[in-house]
C-alpha cells in the first residue's frame, strides 16, 4: 500500500479532512515504527481496519505480512488452532502440522479484529504470547518464538467488560497501551462530501456508471443524517442510490428509508431556500405541509384535508398542482 498522500485529504487509503481525523493520521505516523500494541476503538463501520492497515503500511514492517483474524467470526473450538497452530494428531482431523496466524505474521503485524469477542480461555494464552513473545501450537510440547506487532480493534467497551469479568484485566492493560479512538461519522460531517465523491468515483468505475454529482437537497440530507452504520452505511447508500438513479445526478428520491423521508428534513430544507420571494416560498411551504399531512395520515386525503383545514377538493387540486405522489413518499 502506498502511504504517500496524493491529496491533502488522503492518508493510506483513508479519506478525511476533519481535524479529528488529521490528528489520528499524525498519531499513526508517530507510533507506526514502534512494536507497542495498539488498541483501536470505535463504533462498527467507522473504519478501524483501515486504521490498522495504515499503521502496518506506514511502518518498517510494511514489506512483511499483515494477517487479519476476526475473533468473533471463528468458532471457539477452532480459534486456538487458528491463532497458535497445531501439531500433527493434536485432535481429530489434525493430519499434519499447521502453522497458526501468529507464525504467519512473524516479522509483520497481527490484526485482532473484534477483540472483545475473544473467549476468556484464549485470553490467558494470548496474554502469555504477548508477554513471552512466543506461542505453543496445540498439542505440541515446544514453544515457538515469534516477532509480531499486535494491533487490536473492538466496538465494545473493554473497560466495562473487565468490570463485568467478561474480559481479563491483565490482558486489557497489556493491549491498552496506545489507544486510537475512531470517531463516528456524525462527529466528522465535514468528511462526508469527500467520502461521497470518493464512492461515486469508485462505483462509476466498478459499475460502469456516469454519475457526475449530487443534488443540493440530497447532499444536505446525506450530511445531516445520523449515520448509525457510519462510513460503511454511507458507502452502501451511495452504491444503492447510484444503481437506482435514472440520471447523472443523485437525488433524494433514490435515497433509502428515513433519508428519503420528506418529513425528516422539512425544517432543514427551509434553510436551503435560495430566494426571498414570498410567493415562491409560500408555495414550497404549502407543498411541504401537504406532504407532512399525507405522511401522518398514511395517504388518507380526507383526514389530511382536515389537518390542513382545507376542503377535500382544494387539497386534491393542490396535490395535482404540486405533483405530490403519496406512493413515492411511503
Amino acid at each position: 500500500m502506498d502511504t504517500a498522500e496524493s491529496s491533502p485529504y488522503l492518508f493510506a487509503d483513508i479519506i478525511a479532512q476533519s481535524s479529528i481525523m488529521q490528528a489520528i493520521f499524525k498519531t499513526i505516523t508517530k507510533i507506526a515504527d514502534y512494536k507497542t500494541t495498539v488498541l483501536i476503538t470505535g463504533e462498527s463501520g467507522t473504519g478501524k481496519e483501515l486504521i490498522a492497515k495504515a499503521i502496518h503500511y506506514s511502518s518498517s514492517r510494511r514489506d512483511m505480512p499483515m494477517v487479519d483474524v476476526n475473533c468473533g467470526g471463528i468458532p471457539e473450538t477452532l480459534l486456538e488452532s487458528e491463532l497458535f497452530g497445531h501439531a500433527k494428531g493434536a485432535f481429530t482431523d489434525a493430519y499434519k502440522i499447521r502453522k497458526g496466524l501468529f507464525e504467519e505474521a512473524d516479522k509483520g503485524t497481527l490484526f485482532l479484529d473484534e477483540m472483545g469477542e475473544l473467549p476468556l480461555a484464549l485470553q490467558v494464552k494470548l496474554l502469555r504470547a504477548l508477554q513471552e513473545e512466543e506461542i505453543r501450537p496445540l498439542g505440541d510440547s515446544k514453544s515457538v518464538k515469534v516477532d509480531v506487532r499486535i494491533v487490536a480493534a473492538t466496538a465494545r467497551n473493554l473497560a466495562d467488560m473487565v468490570n463485568k469479568r467478561l474480559f481479563r484485566e491483565d490482558l486489557f492493560y497489556r493491549i491498552n497501551v496506545l489507544t486510537i479512538v475512531v470517531p463516528p461519522l456524525r462527529d466528522r460531517r465535514e468528511d462526508i462530501p469527500l467520502l461521497i465523491e470518493h464512492f461515486i468515483k469508485k462505483f462509476n468505475k466498478r459499475l460502469r456508471l456516469k454519475i457526475t454529482g449530487v443534488s443540493e437537497d440530497c447532499m444536505h440530507r446525506l450530511i445531516h443524517h445520523s449515520w448509525p452504520g457510519n462510513v460503511r452505511e454511507l458507502e452502501n447508500v451511495i452504491e444503492r442510490s447510484m444503481v437506482l438513479s435514472e440520471g447523472n445526478e443523485l437525488t433524494t428520491e433514490f435515497l433509502p428509508g428515513e433519508l428519503a423521508d420528506r418529513q425528516s428534513s422539512q425544517t432543514d430544507e427551509l434553510l436551503f431556500w435560495d430566494t426571498l420571494s414570498i410567493k415562491i416560498n409560500s408555495k414550497k411551504l404549502e407543498k411541504q405541509l401537504i406532504v407532512k399531512a399525507l405522511i401522518k395520515t398514511k395517504g388518507n386525503k380526507t383526514r389530511a384535508a382536515a389537518l390542513l383545514e382545507l376542503s377535500l377538493p382544494a387539497l386534491l387540486y393542490k396535490i395535482k398542482e404540486y405533483d405530490v405522489n403519496y406512493e413515492e413518499l411511503s
